[in-house]
């Protein structure tokens, strides 16, 4: 184990000005999940500006499908991410690289199962999500490549979380750089210039995962790491497992949650216009991904300093970290919303130049999809507050009730009323909904904290 390492990490988290360990910890992940975000972005842009529309929806299509191989890397990696951080805050390294070590085998199985299931029910499952025949050949060209490396997904998006949780900022950050940036590298040449097409995305998108995969493991066998990577921790432990996933479940229920919404939302775009509204709302999804991650960057940055102190009852500074976090990513929904409502025919030009059709579509979209987008990002902190200190259940919950509580009644009612319309305007009514519920929560828990502080 290097003490070294250890002690400096250790010192940081319980001893740096909050604010200052904030920024520090923000810039890489910002740096780190913009880039990430970028394999679904650019994907998207290539295929859109140099295929066709059609093949814009059908890589639109796939969307829901990625969301679950998200769902189940976020299962693992943000579960077993708030476990070592509270191990280290307890000064608990031999527990924090058991968890390590059970979570590496729990990425191994599940990627195994969930490549055999995504096998045999790919088409339903894409008939179900609303795919026409004119965008199956295309999705089903691009999905059943990703399917191959869903091992690569899953543990290379997972451990490089686990880095991010010992405080190792910076190498997450060159995780992403490295792979995301191999994408960026070979989707034109896999598409263009080997005239690959819509095939050529996916085996860019699954070569750069295969390298994060790689470089994450090695990572966890060096030097540089907090805890190691050891095949005597490979042993499963219950305790542990359950730990992990009860703490991941709420950052997996919200992706399956969405990847299920994501596909009602393509069912009901078919069923009220076609097939253009799906390629225009894979454009929405990109240009919000690029907001929303922005915010889950100071997640990613507060998750270490929440759970590390909450273990060591320092309740003063996760307060403190808490704050800042809320204010910082209401500053940033703010922004995004600003320069969306402002330039909405430029975002969507970004991904297709050439369909008038889809301009039209995606601006009103856009606008209408995101004008609650200023009092989601304190959801998103709020939300990952509690899953950081352990309380998976209230994360959850304030989860699903944005995705699904509120989202689905709506998503169904609406459109048969507005038409188009009530498919855009079903996003934001479910966010004031539930921004509610979250701060009835946050404000409940601030009076907890100020209760601890006081007898601390």
């Amino acid at each position: 184990m290097n003490t070294d390492k250890n002690t400096k990490n250790v010192y940081e988290l319980e001893n740096s000005k909050v604010r200052s360990l904030l920024w520090k910890y923000f810039l890489p992940a910002f740096t780190g999940v913009v880039i990430n975000s970028l394999y679904n972005v650019v994907d998207r842009i290539f295929i859109g500006q140099g295929i066709s529309a059609n093949a814009l929806s059908g890589l639109s299509a796939v969307f829901p499908i990625m969301l679950i191989l998200m769902a189940f890397g976020m299962l693992i990696g943000m579960g077993a991410g708030v476990r070592i951080s509270i191990n280290l805050g307890k000064k608990d390294f031999s527990r924090a690289e058991w968890v390590l070590g059970n979570s590496f085998i729990l990425m191994i199985i599940v990627s195994v199962i969930i490549t055999a299931i995504g096998f045999a029910v790919k088409d339903p499952l894409l008939h179900l999500f609303g795919v026409a025949e004119d965008t199956m050949m295309f999705a089903n060209e691009y999905l059943n490549i990703i399917l191959y490396g869903a091992i690569f997904n899953v543990v290379g998006f997972s451990m490089n979380n686990l880095i991010r949780s010992e405080g190792n900022a910076k190498i997450a950050m060159y995780s992403m750089l490295i792979s995301a940036g191999t994408n960026i590298i070979l989707d034109p040449i896999f598409i263009f210039a080997l005239n690959m097409g819509v095939a050529g995305a996916a085996w860019a998108t699954i070569i750069s995962q295969f390298i994060l995969c790689i470089w994450v493991i090695k990572h966890f066998r060096s030097s540089r790491s907090v805890i190691k990577l050891r095949a005597s921790n490979f042993k499963p432990n219950g305790q542990i497992v359950i730990y992990i996933i009860t703490i991941g479940f709420a950052p997996f229920s919200m992706q399956l949650a969405g990847s299920f919404v994501q596909g009602l939302y393509n069912i009901q775009l078919v069923k009220f216009s076609n097939d253009i509204a799906i390629a225009a709302m894979g454009i929405i999804n990109s240009v919000a991904m690029l907001i929303v991650m922005t915010i889950i960057a100071i997640n990613m940055a507060a998750q270490p300093i929440f759970g590390f102190n909450y273990g060591a009852k320092n309740f003063s500074r996760v307060k403190e970290t808490l704050k800042i976090s809320m204010f910082a990513a209401t500053v940033i929904a703010v922004i995004g919303w600003i320069l969306v409502q402002l330039f909405p025919e430029a975002l969507v030009l970004a991904f297709n130049s050439n369909n008038k059709e889809l301009l039209e579509v995606g601006t009103k979209g856009l606008r209408v999809f995101m004008i609650a987008l200023p009092i989601v990002g304190f959801q998103i902190i709020v939300g990952n507050y509690f899953q950081s200190i352990g309380r998976a259940g209230i994360s959850a919950l304030l989860t699903l009730m944005r995705q699904v509580i509120l989202l689905i009644p709506i998503l169904f009612i609406l459109p048969n009323y507005m038409g188009l319309n009530g498919v855009w305007y079903a996003g934001p009514i479910s966010d004031i909904g539930s921004a509610i519920v979250a701060a009835i929560f946050i404000i409940w828990e601030f009076k907890k904290l100020n209760t601890k502080i006081a007898l601390s």
